[in-house]
């Protein structure tokens, strides 16, 4: 499709500004080496894979998709069922080599391309494709990279050989199932031994679950389309592990699965041990487990709870060098560290990740002050102040491996990636494409709960000129919306230069704040949410007196197309017309993972996700609501917002509705534009 506004062109052909970034990073693990994605340019979809010399700065191609297939576009309908289907769950969008995994050596690096499965040599820079049994998804070499496990309809396969390791015993093998990959971060399902002789393999059954047909008019239904959806308060997929050998030896892990049926995370900590992370189905109690491979008995080592929930904390809870755990240690007001149960140093800070070890302390990415900003500190575990690595304010993060340091610094102006070794700084090169705009958003905290808000105004704006609002939201649990990350700005400016104030608000239940703030939506979303948002915006309006809050309009996805929704329906004396994308209408049919750890089980609660629920309201509609719906979407199903569409129409309320055919949760960057041209038409008609 032709797209005539040029912001909405380029972030269409630029992969939303990401093609020609480096990404997917791996450093060798004496920190030598890195390897990492990056296509040829800003409107070149296909990443390749590079290999980077930390010592000498020398860089060098060593997998090229274009060479290995001829022809390849990027076109995502090129790739198989299940691999289409799986890079959606983890939520990969760019083409070419999605992902790969590679030795620790990094001398050998495996991937898949189009479901055919490839092995490069990256001294060489020679890439042999492997036959498979089927399209192959997921491949990771063993220690020496001459064996590659991989993943094909459903079964578990060890080159060489066309024979699956795993049994054929009707469930599917190897791979994260739905709950792991939207909502629990565990986005792989086998590990291989240390010593190569053997691997660690989930086994899901999803029979249980109830099934939905995504249909897509554009094409055939395909078995992939078949989904089976964990609903809240339903059933959920049926995870063990099992370690299987390449001798065709197998032992099944043993723990209270009925107590404790989420699996976090897992992985081999040796030969002769497993480490897993599993959680109960409200996710109040999580446990690190050791496990003995050769009899599949368990030992619990660590056990946090919270009367909320266990928000999870990237890099624990996880067993030192030493053998001492690193768990996190919450209070109201802190996300903090313990070793062995021992609070560490960490007063003033936010803990958001542990990324890593450096020089003996822990580098940790953290909040410190405004919960915008993303700083990186080092942590000693035995003792003394955390040491500040990056001053500036902005948005880092890192990697580590050895002595080196991989440092990605995000602000206003833009991205800066370098690595750190001996005292010498390498910068890493970026093809990507100059943002468009450099956004300042006006950053301030307001009201009595100091609730992070934005405002951003045309770039001609004349003070004195009064605005419609726009209020850009998501407002759920797991995100942040007001970081000082330019990319997540681009489109803010330019609805702003389409003649708007836009205004972005983290409300309580958002991520970075403080867990309090963060719990704040325990058993409730729709109060808490709402009251944020409107007592934000009226403070706002207080100290931007050019906000015209008569003509508000609201748009969000997902989470925040509910949001947006429950605006216009509850409080029209607020909010003047909505533009709802993918909504979840009725929480019991959300994904169990992510509703349950909030609103509990919707047979114990039922008053509570009524309270929620925006089918009842339908009647009530006073405002203008336009409803946007990808027809194969995977994560919020179409039916949900054809229930408050049904439900409307039968109450009499007229709204508009704009279906997208073949479009799952994630709308490709030409679909985007549709969507935004509608919603830009439909609030102009509406705020005028």
């Amino acid at each position: 499709m032709t797209i005539a506004d040029p912001f909405l062109a380029l972030s269409a052909r630029t992969g939303r500004f990401t093609f020609g970034a480096p990404r997917a990073y791996t450093l060798a693990e004496d920190g030598t080496r890195l390897l990492l994605l990056r296509s040829t340019g800003p409107e070149d979809p296909l990443d390749r894979l590079h290999l980077l010399d930390v010592e000498t700065g020398e860089e060098r191609l060593v997998a090229d998709p274009a060479a290995l297939l001829p022809g390849r576009t990027g076109d995502r309908d090129e790739l198989p069922p299940l691999e289409r289907r799986l890079r959606e769950r983890v939520r990969l969008t760019a083409a070419g080599i999605g992902s790969y995994a590679a030795t620790a050596d990094l001398s050998v690096a495996v991937f898949a391309l189009d479901g055919r499965l490839f092995r490069t040599d990256t001294a060489t820079g020679t890439s042999d494709e492997l036959p498979v049994a089927a399209p192959a998804f997921d491949p990771r070499p063993d220690a020496t990279g001459q064996r590659i496990a991989y993943v094909a309809e459903d079964a578990l396969y060890v080159t060489p050989g066309l024979e699956p390791l795993s049994p054929d015993d009707g469930a599917g093998w190897g791979v994260a199932e739905f709950a792991a990959a939207e909502e629990l971060s565990r986005s792989r399902g086998h590990w291989w031994r240390p010593d190569g002789g053997a691997l660690l393999a989930a086994r899901v059954d999803e029979s249980a679950l109830p099934r939905w047909q995504l249909a897509d008019p554009t094409r055939p239904a395909e078995p992939a389309d078949d989904l089976a959806y964990p609903h809240s308060g339903g059933p959920h997929a049926d995870v063990q592990l099992w370690v299987l050998g390449l001798d065709r030896s197998r032992v099944r892990l043993h723990w209270d699965a009925a107590e404790f049926p989420y699996l976090v995370d897992a992985g081999w900590a040796g030969d002769d041990e497993l480490l897993l992370t599993v959680t109960d189905r409200l996710q109040q109690r999580v446990l690190l487990l050791s496990a003995d491979p050769a009899t599949g008995a368990t030992t619990e080592l660590s056990r946090t709870t919270d009367e909320f929930w266990v928000d999870a904390l990237p890099g624990t809870p996880a067993r030192l060098g030493d053998g001492r755990l690193l768990t996190a240690h919450d209070t109201p007001q802190a996300r903090g560290l313990a070793l062995d149960g021992k609070p560490l140093d960490t007063a003033g800070l936010q803990i958001r990740r542990v990324a890593g070890r450096l020089h003996g302390r822990l580098l940790c990415e953290t909040g410190q002050g405004d919960p915008a900003d993303q700083y990186l500190h080092l942590i000693d575990p035995d003792g003394g102040a955390p040491e500040l690595l990056t001053p500036r304010r902005g948005v880092h993060t890192a990697l580590a491996a050895g002595d080196t340091l991989l440092l990605t610094s995000a602000d206003p102006t833009g991205y800066r990636r370098t690595l750190h070794r001996a005292g010498r700084e390498l910068t890493i090169t970026d093809l990507g494409p100059e943002l468009p705009y450099v956004v300042r958003p006006l950053l301030a905290r307001v009201t009595e709960r100091a609730l992070p808000t934005s405002v951003v105004y045309p770039r001609e704006h004349t003070p004195g000129r009064r605005l419609p609002v726009l209020l850009d939201v998501y407002g759920g649990p797991t995100h942040q919306s007001v970081a000082l990350d330019p990319r997540r700005w681009q489109q803010r400016q330019w609805w702003a230069d389409q003649g708007f104030a836009v205004v972005t608000t983290d409300n309580r239940g958002t991520s970075n704040v403080s867990p309090a703030f963060t719990r704040a939506v325990f058993r409730g979303f729709s109060r808490v949410v709402l009251d944020d948002q409107v007592d934000a915006l009226r403070a706002l309006g207080a100290d931007h007196p050019d906000l015209d809050l008569g003509r508000v309009g609201v748009r969000g996805w997902s989470f925040g197309g509910w949001l947006a929704a429950l605006c216009v329906l509850r409080r029209p004396d607020v909010f003047h017309a909505a533009c709802a994308g993918a909504p979840p209408t009725d929480w019991r049919l959300a994904s169990g993972a992510y509703t349950e750890r909030y609103l509990g089980l919707p047979q114990e609660d039922p008053e509570g996700y009524a309270d929620d629920d925006l089918i009842p309201d339908a009647p009530g509609l006073a405002r203008p609501l336009l409803l946007t719906q990808g027809l194969a979407d995977d994560n919020v199903h179409p039916a949900q917002t054809m229930l408050l569409s049904r439900a409307l129409t039968r109450a009499g309320r007229p709204h508009s509705v704009l279906p997208l055919p073949g479009v799952t949760h994630m709308t490709p960057g030409a679909v985007e534009a549709q969507v935004v041209t509608a919603e830009l038409a439909f609030l102009r008609a509406n705020l005028g």
